[in-house]
């Protein structure tokens, strides 16, 4: 082993979709659930990640939803990147990892989240390579994924080890001979290195 592919939400950096839900839903009761149900998971959320619809359309269809307070689409962005936090731990287990090994980020995430983070967040300008799902068309929870970057890379799958929050991901790498350590916390996951 001598990769690292690094998944960035929950593992370089929180990820809180519902304070993006909060500012934008009319009904703060029920309506940041429903808005987080409609745009913050599920198959519209992967054809963002996917590049099957651009950000700007993306915002464009909650600007118009009835769930949504009326702001412009500047506001729907600052709001849709302004969900995430440093993860502690993150700066000194990546430092710890590049002496070691090779880094690449391998993230299911839109353009405009990853030009946000790569801008704030200096922990991700040192990766060596970037694999993005609205570059490459596919999400972590795909086996092609996966086949992707042994293919790509001309790598074997004993070079790398995924670290990744969800379960579903570190099972496709798996099943494509990668293995993978299920994200807790930095101090268990450098442990299992």
């Amino acid at each position: 082993m001598s990769i690292i592919l690094l998944d960035i939400g929950n593992v370089l950096v929180t990820v809180d979709f519902m304070s993006f839900c909060r500012a934008v839903a009319i009904d703060l009761n029920a309506g940041p659930e429903e808005i987080f149900r409609r745009y913050c998971t599920g198959e519209l959320k992967e054809k963002l990640e996917t590049g099957w619809i651009g950000p700007l359309e993306y915002f464009a269809m909650i600007a118009r939803d009835l769930q949504a307070k009326a702001m412009p689409l500047q506001e729907i962005k600052q709001h849709w990147q302004d969900i995430f936090e440093p993860l502690e731990g993150a700066v000194e287990a990546v430092r710890l990892l590049g002496e070691k090994y090779s880094l690449w980020i391998m993230s299911d995430t839109d353009p405009l989240h990853f030009t946000f983070l790569l801008n704030n967040y200096p922990l991700l300008r040192g990766a060596d390579r970037y694999y993005l799902s609205f570059e490459h068309g596919m999400m972590k929870t795909s086996v092609g994924v996966f086949t992707h970057v042994l293919d790509s890379s001309g790598r074997s799958a004993d070079e790398f080890v995924l670290i990744d929050d969800k379960a579903v991901n570190c099972a496709s790498a798996s099943q494509a001979g990668i293995r993978s350590i299920q994200f807790q916390n930095w101090p268990d996951t450098l442990a299992l290195l």
